[in-house]
């Protein structure tokens, strides 16, 4: 029992981290960057359409005492990723982290949906892991360790009627996933994902209430997700609790899907 106790006092490393989040101004993105930042990571808030509302989540932190930074910049773009990645590592040090959480959504017939809706969806959805991912690398590799969260969807594992585009983008996140935690594996990099299902953010701004109750009554824990529930997921993904977790797809969903 000894040994068990100092090796669990072992993995608990006193270095400070550093977590970057993208799409960090609301919902799962405001609440994981504050769960990191109470928990003494140095926090990188990234925000780009809701830039006032990522300040102020960055301004209250700041105030409380904790290591927090923001930085606008749109994720679907490489040069303002790349910029991203050198102020972090200009302000913090190195990059441990990565959550990839930046996204849009939109219901939409599929044969509704315009070539601008398909690119927007992938770019912001999608495209923007590729670019984040690939520029964090960079600094992660060279010291053989990292972790990767991708943020996905219950509706990237089994599709969303009117919302074909968006399913495709999160479903792509769960394959970029795996193929990246099997290459990079061998660089002690863990790479997951994390599929939430029904959660009360912005985007159930446009379903009624009635169709919220359908959605309550359709999960078998009888109510809906909220931020705090993904928040925990993510971070639990990001500690030493999950070193020899990778390539794995967690759905806090309440078991709507199972």
């Amino acid at each position: 029992m000894a040994n068990l106790e100092q090796k669990c006092r072992n993995e608990i490393s006193d270095e400070v981290k550093t977590v970057i989040v993208t799409g960090a101004s609301k919902g799962i993105g405001r609440i994981t960057a504050e769960v990191f930042a109470r928990h003494e990571y140095n926090v990188l808030i990234n925000s780009n359409r809701s830039e006032k509302e990522g300040i102020t989540l960055f301004d209250s932190l700041k105030k409380e005492g904790f290591s927090v930074r923001h930085f606008k910049a749109d994720v679907s773009k490489r040069t303002e990723v790349d910029a991203m990645m050198r102020f972090c590592v200009n302000e913090f040090g190195t990059i441990n982290v990565l959550v990839n959480n930046a996204g849009i959504c939109q219901e939409k017939l599929f044969t509704d949906i315009t070539d601008e809706d398909w690119e927007e969806m992938l770019n912001i959805n999608l495209k923007s892991s590729f670019y984040c991912t690939q520029e964090s690398l960079k600094y992660m590799i060279p010291q053989k360790k990292g972790k990767i969260i991708n943020v996905s969807s219950i509706w990237g594992m089994v599709g969303a009627s009117c919302e074909a585009h968006y399913s495709a983008a999160k479903a792509g996140m769960i394959g970029l996933t795996k193929a990246l935690a099997k290459e990079l594996g061998p660089s002690n990099i863990q790479v997951n994902c994390i599929a939430p299902g029904i959660v009360q953010t912005d985007m159930l701004s446009s379903y009624t209430q009635e169709q919220l109750n359908i959605l309550q009554e359709d999960t078998p824990l009888r109510r809906l997700g909220n931020p705090m529930d993904i928040a925990m997921s993510i971070f639990f993904l990001a500690s030493h609790h999950a070193d020899f977790i990778t390539g794995q797809i967690i759905s806090p969903n309440g078991g709507f899907v199972i």
